[in-house]
């Protein structure tokens, strides 16, 4: 049996075996589980896709006089101030209040810029200036009252990711039955079943391919917008519990991960700011996980088709925190473009990039190849036994998700 130190070795001699999800997935299909276990270490997952739930932390270093900053704004996006001194939190959906934000068009409400925080973390990674306006509570220690400058990658102390949720083990399928466009985090969504949206990208998902967290966890190293991260803990909205098939997967969201990683690395290729119109920002980000195959049992996990996992279809249109559902849709069918919901067929979109997904997966494959990321051992395992706790008293195991 493999284990993480004997895969690392392999790593810095340059004799390990690896391949991209997709790849031992077809490897699986033609000769089997035993012979490919036996061929390959370690396999790469990967995922470009929407992860709102994230934010960057800040250190500016003090001005002379000092000042205790208490309201901030970078770019015209407020930043949280309720740390220490000069340290901030910059969440990716914070909406832009002035400055160089741009009104979109008419019927937008003006409270909802095309720009955001996710857009300013994008432009500090880019290497750009940033704008920053602070107000400070005067103290003796703090004398200075404001403070107006431009803050780049290079004139700022820590800079890195933290994001509470990211990862979602599966996901929904947004539809509309009602007769007007909804604007969600979805994307719009066109009245009477105009279309569906999803946003996992099914099988080569990192979490789906470890459905029980046995490999996965607390401390596993993991590429991260385009530099090295780790999996801090787990995420908010971590529901493990969910309904499950036979294979394992879930029927709907489940388990999710807090990620950190240090944004001074990261590459602007792979962390995007991006808007959905009349809902608001959030930040693209490219996510792959190493699972290294210790046993024939994670081969088999990792052997997961896209047949083999389903999403929930639900209406949106119900204003509603658990929502009426159109049943269950296989990734298959998502992905060929069309389901059929209620005899109508409805055309599918993703607002992940299958495309991106798979870079991420061959990029983390070529630096395990070069000796450049070895493996760790998770630290703790994730926690298997997570409810949903809902705050209308009704915690029926159901939960009302977001990005």
């Amino acid at each position: 049996m493999r284990n993480v130190a004997l895969i690392n070795e392999k790593i810095i001699n340059g004799d390990v075996k690896v391949c991209t999800i997709e790849e031992l997935k077809s490897k699986v299909k033609k000769q089997g589980i035993s012979k490919t276990y036996k061929e390959i270490d370690v396999v790469c997952t990967g995922t470009f896709e929407p992860m709102e739930s994230s934010a960057a932390i800040i250190n500016l270093g003090h001005t002379d006089p000092p000042i205790k900053i208490r309201q901030c704004w970078l770019d015209g996006v407020r930043a949280y101030a309720g740390f220490g001194a000069v340290d901030l939190c910059l969440g990716a959906t914070a909406a832009s209040e002035y400055g160089s934000s741009k009104e979109l068009g008419d019927n937008i409400p003006s409270n909802l810029p095309e720009r955001g925080g996710a857009h300013v973390i994008e432009d500090l990674i880019a290497r750009k200036a940033v704008p920053i306006k602070a107000l400070g509570q005067v103290t003796d220690c703090y004398p200075r009252s404001s403070f107006e400058s431009t803050i780049t990658i290079d004139s700022i102390n820590q800079f890195y990711l933290y994001n509470p949720r990211n990862l979602y083990q599966n996901f929904i399928v947004g539809v509309n039955g009602g007769d007007r466009t909804l604007y969600t985090y979805l994307g719009p969504l066109l009245p009477r079943l105009g279309n569906a949206v999803y946003s996992s990208i099914g099988a080569m998902s990192p979490l789906l391919n470890d459905p029980e967290l046995e490999v996965v966890g607390i401390g596993t190293k993991i590429f991260l917008g385009g530099a090295e991260g780790f999996i801090a803990w787990e995420g908010t909205q971590h529901f493990p519990l969910q309904k499950r098939k036979e294979n394992k997967t879930p029927i709907g969201p489940a388990s999710t991960v807090a990620l950190v990683g240090n944004a001074k690395e990261m590459s602007q290729e792979w962390v995007r700011g991006c808007y959905f119109k009349n809902y608001g920002a959030s930040l693209m980000l490219g996510v792959g996980i190493p699972i290294p195959l210790l046993n024939e049992k994670i081969v088999a996990n990792c052997a997961v088709e896209d047949k083999d996992i389903v999403a929930p279809v639900m209406d949106f249109s119900i204003p509603r925190r658990v929502r009426p559902s159109f049943g269950l849709a296989s990734y298959a069918h998502l992905k060929s473009g069309k389901i059929k919901i209620e005899g109508q067929v409805v055309r599918v979109a993703s607002v992940a990039s299958l495309y991106l997904s798979r870079q991420v997966a061959q990029n983390l494959k070529q630096r395990i190849l070069d000796g450049k990321f070895t493996l760790t051992q998770a630290v703790a395992p994730l926690p298997c036994d997570r409810t949903f706790i809902a705050q209308d008293g009704l915690n029926n195991g159901q939960l009302m998700i977001d990005r």
